[in-house]
């Protein structure tokens, strides 16, 4: 397989694709806005910077507009980070996407190296923060601990070699995105149903699991994930831990069952 393309694990070659993509920078935010006025400024020129806002109560929006002019705001329908990234995905009109937290605990300065490693051939550039050169001032040690159990599990179902599951600074080929078989972001729930499959923070894990899943080519990319400056995280690390596990499970599952069988989790309802 040469730079520029892609082969599924058909063996189909995708089109060639640009030596110079389109970056497009997909952040998603709930009550963000100090922290995006600190970090939107130091981003790197990009095609379009998406913003996905999940029903904030804090100005982020308008703080975003008045930092960034031109950037493009999409409303998140449901609710959990997987919903809002499957939002702005839809709205990705660029050749790369890269998915980029807006707390400030992502690099902006690393997203070149995420783009080189797509251009020299991968389809997915998968960050990681314990490969050489990557690192962590944020990370908490049972939420290390957890990462690298459902990291082994992670590679002894889908036969990878995964440094790093649960870490959200990830970049792709847009022409990926259909293979991901998000749920539709726009479809609207009773809130007591919770959220669908891939709404919340095993995202990421989906993402992986997914796109291995698929044999495309994965690249993983060094990364230092850096504290977050202001607020606290919405990630709780044993409940959301337990949501990775299922979802490896049901992915393992997903992956070896019957077609129909496969795509009928898009829509499944997982409870909160």
């Amino acid at each position: 397989m040469t730079a520029g393309t892609s082969q599924d694990s058909s063996g189909r070659v995708r089109e060639r694709r640009t030596r110079q993509p389109r970056i497009s920078i997909v952040v998603p935010a709930l009550n963000e806005a100090r922290n995006l006025v600190e970090v939107l400024p130091t981003l790197p020129p990009a095609h379009e910077v998406i913003l996905v806002d999940g029903g904030s109560v804090d100005g982020t929006v308008e703080a975003a507009q008045a930092t960034l002019p031109g950037i493009r705001v999409v409303r998140q329908l449901r609710r959990g980070k997987g919903n809002a990234l499957a939002a702005g995905f839809a709205q990705v009109t660029g050749d790369v996407v890269v998915m980029f937290d807006a707390d400030g605990s992502a690099d902006p300065a690393e997203i070149p190296v995420f783009v080189d490693a797509l251009v020299s051939g991968a389809d997915f550039a998968k960050g990681s923060r314990f490969c050489p050169g990557g690192g962590s001032s944020d990370i908490t040690p049972i939420r290390h601990v957890g990462n690298k159990f459902l990291n082994t599990v992670m590679n002894v179902s889908f036969r990878t070699r995964f440094t790093d599951l649960c870490y959200g600074y990830n970049a792709f080929w847009a022409d990926m995105i259909p293979l991901l078989d998000l749920p539709d972001h726009e479809l609207v729930v009773p809130r007591e149903v919770g959220m669908l499959w891939g709404d919340g923070f095993e995202i990421e894990t989906l993402i992986n699991c997914r796109f291995a899943a698929a044999g495309v080519a994965i690249a993983e990319v060094p990364s230092v994930e850096r504290d977050r400056i202001f607020g606290r995280s919405n990630l709780r690390a044993v409940s959301d831990g337990l949501r990775v596990l299922r979802t490896l499970r049901t992915e393992y599952a997903r992956a070896r069952g019957p077609v129909a069988e496969r795509l009928s989790h898009s829509t499944t309802p997982l409870a909160s």
